[in-house]
């Protein structure tokens, strides 16, 4: 798996997406870790709002997605 990084100038984040996402077809989720919390928000639209959890809080998201093939 490759991951695809961009640096968001404007909040400084680090946002990456998975090779898996689907590639320029523009369904996908990007990432962004700080030491607290996990940003998300929609690859069509960067400059949108994102959702912000913490990491047990998307932790157990992922584990869920990956138990239930979501």
């Amino acid at each position: 798996m490759t991951r695809y990084t961009r640096i968001d100038e404007k909040t400084g984040l680090t946002w990456r997406k998975s090779s898996y996402s689907g590639g320029e077809q523009g369904q996908c989720v990007e990432v962004a870790e700080t030491s607290s919390a996990v940003h998300v928000r929609d690859s069509k639209n960067a400059d949108g709002p994102a959702l912000t959890f913490t990491r047990a809080e998307f932790g157990a998201f992922a584990q869920f997605a990956s138990e239930f093939g979501v």
